[in-house]
């Protein structure tokens, strides 16, 4: 039975219920980081501590975000599967504790240990579905995956307020108990992978120095509208993570493993495909946290079929990335990323122009268009990353894309907030408003547009080498699949 890389996983009915089980481990972790927006005032209302309940969303974002290279570097030294264990385990215990929480400050706490977990979840499973599919299927499957994100960010609200109108808000964890064990039951035993043992020296030094700048420059970037962008917590907190992160680059130069390789970065395929991925967390983080909000406002559609419009961007997405696994094949990974972007200025272009006159349908048709942007361009770019390198390289390259994506959705929620807030306050402060909703919305889809533009800038960044295979090696190290 032929093997994909290092994944002994042959059979087509083998892979089946591995992806289904990468795609529920990262509905998962996704879903938990918007499932409690419903349901804050049912959480308050049981323990307490509204003045902290920013931090449940913070702390999960933030843990999840830091912790990303670290299990990329060891996924490529004692492979996918023991991370990717590791991170249902911590989730589940995170969930477990999270439902038993009896104060505002062991949720916050139980929510870090979540975010521990969703760390390791996310790029372990977009490098292992790397690792079990051909060139050829990468797309689409990828494609999958990707639009499990945009389906959780329908489903977290919607579950979060259920379990909160029935006042069940620890449901919103222990339901996470069933499908945590299903998930990790069919990783462990059907996922095989052959890693080569060797010795390796873990570069703790890199590995914490990088952990605790990024805690810094994420949290300033989280709690800058709270603190005050000019404050001195503020400032002191980016001071601090900037001169961490510049003690890291000394660190890394010297270290003979290090966590996070320049070499990798300096290449400028890889380069060119992070910052697309920054500005697809970016412009992703803007859309899903106001087109529901607007329609909600502007045309008084409930949350839950406001948010089914925002919904068709999870149909268009992975139609998108199936027809992108032909389209790379036959034009490049350039020509594809640039189609892509194209779509995508087109799509939040016209969304901005929509605001004039507010509609569920019309807006729902504009978000598959969008989705569509983002299967061209997100998917062709990760899997043209993913096909650059071999196995040893696969997951640090994968996880420094889900870094890029995550940093990009912190400062994007951060920016796009900001300019949502400050045109709100110019018309007087009322969100309830369809006129004032309407001015933010615009707001916000025009700067969705500008970092739309900025994608499709990235996207033509890319080396015209990568328009074809993205390296030599690429098919080499795929082999036939039974």
């Amino acid at each position: 039975m032929a093997i994909a890389d290092r994944a002994g996983i042959g059979l087509r009915s083998e892979r089946g219920p591995l992806l289904l089980a990468m795609m529920l481990a990262t509905g998962l972790v996704a879903i938990d980081s918007t499932v409690i927006a419903t349901a804050v005032q049912s959480i308050v209302a049981g323990i307490g501590g509204f003045a902290h309940f920013p931090w449940l969303f913070s702390v999960y974002m933030l843990a999840s975000a830091v912790t990303v290279p670290l299990y990329a570097k060891l996924a490529d030294t004692i492979g996918r599967k023991p991370i990717m264990m590791f991170g249902i385990g911590a989730f589940l215990l995170g969930s477990i504790l999270a439902a038993a929480a009896w104060s505002m400050p062991s949720l916050i706490a139980f929510r870090a240990i979540q975010g521990i977990g969703a760390g390791a979840v996310l790029p372990m499973a977009i490098t292992m579905v790397g690792d079990m599919y051909t060139l050829e299927e990468r797309a689409r499957v990828q494609g999958y995956m990707a639009s499990v994100w945009a389906i959780s960010a329908v489903v977290g609200p919607t579950l979060g307020g259920v379990f909160a109108q029935l006042d069940l808000w620890r449901g919103i964890f222990l339901i996470n108990i069933p499908l945590c064990l299903a998930a990790g039951w069919m990783i462990w035993t059907r996922f095989k992978e052959k890693v080569e043992r060797r010795s390796h020296r873990i570069d703790y030094a890199g590995a914490t120095l990088f952990t605790a700048a990024l805690t810094l420059l994420i949290l300033g970037v989280l709690q800058g509208h709270a603190w005050g962008w000019t404050s001195a917590p503020t400032l002191g907190v980016f001071g601090a993570g900037g001169v961490l992160l510049v003690v890291f680059a000394f660190v890394e130069r010297s270290a003979a493993e290090p966590v996070l390789p320049f070499t990798l970065l300096g290449r400028r395929l890889l380069l060119s495909t992070n910052v697309l991925g920054f500005f697809v967390g970016a412009g992703l983080i803007g859309l899903t946290e106001f087109v529901p909000t607007f329609l909600s406002v502007t045309t008084g559609a409930a949350p839950i079929i406001a948010g089914l419009a925002l919904g068709a961007l999870t149909i268009g997405w992975p139609i998108a990335a199936t027809l992108a696994g032909r389209a790379y094949l036959r034009f490049g990974f350039r020509s594809t990323a640039i189609f892509g972007g194209s779509v995508l200025v087109l799509g939040t272009g016209a969304l901005s122009w929509s605001t004039r006159y507010p509609s569920i349908l019309l807006v729902a048709g504009i978000c598959f268009v969008i989705g569509a942007g983002f299967g061209f361009s997100a998917v062709t770019t990760l899997v043209a990353a993913q096909s650059s390198v071999s196995w040893e390289e696969r997951g640090v390259v994968t996880g420094t894309q889900m870094l890029f994506r995550s940093v990009g959705q912190a400062l994007g929620a951060a920016v796009l907030g900001a300019v949502a807030n400050g045109v709100i306050a110019a018309h007087g402060g009322n969100e309830q408003s369809p006129a004032t909703m309407t001015a933010a919305a615009t707001s916000v889809f025009v700067a969705a547009t500008g970092i739309a533009v900025l994608l499709l800038v990235a996207a033509l960044s890319m080396p015209k080498q990568g328009a074809t295979l993205a390296a030599p090696q690429a098919r080499e190290t795929i082999a036939e699949l039974s």
